[in-house]
């Protein structure tokens, strides 16, 4: 999901689905472990996503700290 995509959804929609995407990387990484996993570069993309998600919360916290 795009930066700009994400900016638009409300606070509980992002951290609904900050959860949702580290328990998805989780099963990916138990899947690994046991060979199961055939696309690898999901793992990259899903840590990716989260940094994409928690940096858009420190950027909303950082937003409502300094007003």
């Amino acid at each position: 999901m795009k930066a700009e995509a994400i900016r638009n959804l409300s606070q509980q929609e992002i951290e609904k689905l900050l959860r949702d995407t580290r328990q998805e990387l989780f099963n990916l990484r138990l899947r690994k472990q046991s060979g199961q996993v055939e696309k690898t570069h999901e793992l990259r993309e899903l840590r990716r996503e989260i940094a994409r998600l928690q940096t858009i919360i420190m950027e909303r916290q950082a937003a409502v700290s300094a007003q």
